[in-house]
């Protein structure tokens, strides 16, 4: 007897984290978990949620009809797609995709028997007058995990010849200068080359939003920080200027300033001069960040030099340079071939608490257990409607600002709870010589992520100058979770605790289960006082983002094939001036910015001054090389650069 499971593979239109679960048939797919069919024909259904608004309460299904998968949808209002065909019913063979509104899925059919067979089930060749698995049959080569037969054979070598390239027949572009990532990391390295000299038609990003905050500014939204609200920034770490004049502070208080404001004007000038002694630190609202970028895009280029692809693979080519593959759409492929590559390629995905990840699994609920960075916006407006309890887990920035998301609820509603679980006490701050971080109710609070002077001060070249073992003792003492230190959050917490409404536990979670009424039941060892358990309507998970190299299939890819080094987070190990020295090919260089390079030089790596940082010592390292078209900027050619910024002129 035959039995078949499909296994789905794709990744989070909106969190980049990749999924691949295994389901029985048949398979419901929909928005909404009380819509999908329990079962059909006596056939318990696997109901899967898909988190979209542009995904109907009960969208499509999968059956198995007739020895074939047969996928239909069920009356959705934007559709469904088979290899990038919409069809109201098809059929499904093994390596289609199916795509239902925002999420692109590779299927795969998974050949189980009662009785051993040769080939393992992932070469199983399938028979193609039933499109079953036939383990007769002489085995294929696997699908690539990400779901096509793209990047083809010759890609499998240290070194991809470039005639083969040309050879397969795909369009080969050139250029001396690509990025990867096409985010903040890919575009102020772009920016600065453009200022450094080189011209746009020489320089290919590659990324998936033509918008290079697109990501940074859904995550800010997903967690709550509306365009109003101000980042957790430095008012001088101004992505879309490298000199940092004027900054966010001096260009809102000018506005300010031309609309009658006087007030506040002189208020955010008195607090980048007295801060955080005198004043509360100075940091930018959203919208202005974002607008400053995109009037630095216009001046760049940067639609020119941006190009929408997923990377698939990046090879050192025979004479000296990379290539890299990457896919324009379903089954339009390209490389392209450069001398002198950046990664930034930022967090490929949230990182989610095994427990949470675990429920989630088990009761296939993404409504009650959601992470801060997940569009989440239907947890505050039950909060507001009907009441109810939220579970926080993690203390930093992101708990700060969900908390401060519930108090702004309790205005409309005053039966909420947040129970606050912490995993031990905090009675004081980490401590480095003589300074010690300030502790509040068990929230540790620093303006920024890391002490200010590893942006530029002593700290960072400390940290510059240590060995490997000394970087992750400096790192240790000077990290930690922390959050901002704001007025605002502080009366809120204080109030909360209070009146009663906010409440502060301590213990290791043994598990979380659903109770009869759908609540979750979080089970907590509590330090010398045995078990409890903790009740809420929802739990947010609050812990942070993942840049583990395993977390990306492209960097862990390229581990691999080249054997590379990984620092003690599991980052990719760079030298001083963020090149990926063991990539050297030839004259071809490899640079790398931002979160998958923290455990380096520098602490601060995924700040927007940190990625400015490791933009310019790698531009100055093109410059050494001889790069083409980069010039060493001086007085006076910065300066020149500046007033063109300042003109919002084109830099060449």
């Amino acid at each position: 007897m035959t039995n078949l499971e499909i296994q789905l593979s794709w990744e989070d239109p909106t969190t980049g984290e990749r999924r691949e679960p295994k389901l029985a048939l048949p398979i419901a797919f929909g928005r909404e978990f009380a819509r999908l069919p329990v079962e059909l024909e006596g056939q318990r259904v696997s109901r899967l949620l898909l988190n979209s608004n542009e995904i109907s309460r009960y969208h499509a299904l999968i059956v198995w009809e007739n020895n074939q998968l047969i996928v239909i949808d069920q009356g959705s209002i934007n559709g469904l797609f088979i290899n990038g065909q919409q069809q109201k019913r098809g059929v499904l063979i093994h390596g289609d995709t199916l795509q239902i509104g925002p999420y692109i899925m590779m299927v795969a059919l998974i050949f189980n028997a009662t009785t051993p067979v040769t080939n393992p089930p992932s070469l199983i060749q399938f028979n193609p007058n039933t499109n079953i698995p036939d383990p007769n049959l002489p085995p294929t080569p696997p699908i690539t995990p990400l779901g096509s037969n793209f990047p083809p054979p010759a890609f499998q070598v240290e070194q991809v010849s470039v005639q083969a390239l040309h050879a397969t027949g795909l369009p080969v572009d050139e250029c001396d200068y690509l990025g990867v990532g096409g985010g903040l990391g890919s575009f102020i390295w772009t920016d600065l080359l453009r200022i450094s000299g080189v011209r746009a038609e020489k320089i290919i990003s590659l990324g998936l939003e033509s918008e290079p905050y697109a990501r940074y500014k859904r995550l800010c939204l997903n967690s709550q920080i509306p365009l109003h609200e101000r980042l957790r920034s430095n008012s001088d770490s101004c992505p879309d200027n490298i000199w940092g004049w004027p900054s966010y502070a001096w260009r809102e208080a000018w506005r300010d300033f031309t609309k009658g404001k006087l007030n506040t004007a002189l208020q955010y000038l008195w607090q980048i001069f007295a801060e955080p002694t005198f004043a509360e630190t100075y940091t930018p609202r959203a919208a202005n960040v974002f607008d400053s970028i995109d009037r630095e895009a216009k001046r760049i280029a940067w639609n020119q030099i941006y190009r929408y692809g997923r990377v698939r693979a990046i090879r050192k080519t025979d004479d000296g340079r990379y290539c890299v593959a990457y896919s324009r759409g379903q089954g339009n492929h390209a490389f392209v071939v450069s001398r002198y590559i950046h990664l930034a390629t930022g967090y490929p995905a949230i990182q989610f608490l095994p427990d949470l990840q675990a429920y989630r699994e088990k009761y296939q609920d993404f409504k009650s257990v959601v992470n801060a960075y997940e569009a989440h916006d239907h947890v505050y407006e039950h909060l507001e409607r009907q009441g109810g309890t939220v579970l926080i887990r993690g203390r930093g920035i992101v708990a700060s600002r969900i908390v401060q998301r519930i108090y702004e609820a309790r205005r409309k509603n005053l039966n909420i709870t947040v129970l606050h679980l912490m995993r031990s006490p905090k009675p004081k701050g980490n401590k480095f010589e003589k300074a010690t971080r300030i502790v509040k109710n068990h929230y540790e609070f620093q303006p920024f992520n890391w002490p200010k002077a590893c942006w530029s001060g002593e700290l960072r070249v400390m940290l510059e100058q240590a060995t490997p073992e000394e970087r992750k003792r400096l790192l240790t003492d000077w990290g930690g979770t922390t959050t901002a230190d704001r007025q605002d959050w502080q009366r809120i917490t204080e109030e909360g605790l209070r009146e009663g409404w906010y409440q502060i536990t301590f213990g290791e979670v043994m598990g979380v289960e659903r109770d009869a009424q759908n609540r979750t039941i979080t089970q907590i060892q509590e330090k010398g006082f045995g078990q409890m358990k903790l009740t809420a309507d929802f739990i947010v998970d609050a812990t942070g983002l993942d840049a583990k190299v395993q977390a990306n299939p492209l960097l862990e890819d390229l581990v691999k094939q080249y054997n590379l080094p990984l620092n003690y987070l599991g980052r990719l190990t760079v030298a001083n001036n963020f090149e990926i020295s063991e990539m050297r090919n030839g004259k071809g260089q490899m640079y790398a910015a931002g979160a998958i390079t923290l455990g380096g030089p520098y602490a601060a790596v995924d700040s927007f001054l940190g990625l400015q940082y490791a933009s310019l010592v790698a531009v100055d390292g093109l410059a050494s090389a001889h790069a083409p078209g980069v010039k060493r900027l001086n007085a006076i050619s910065s300066f020149g650069q500046w007033l063109k910024w300042v003109l919002n002129q084109s830099p060449s």
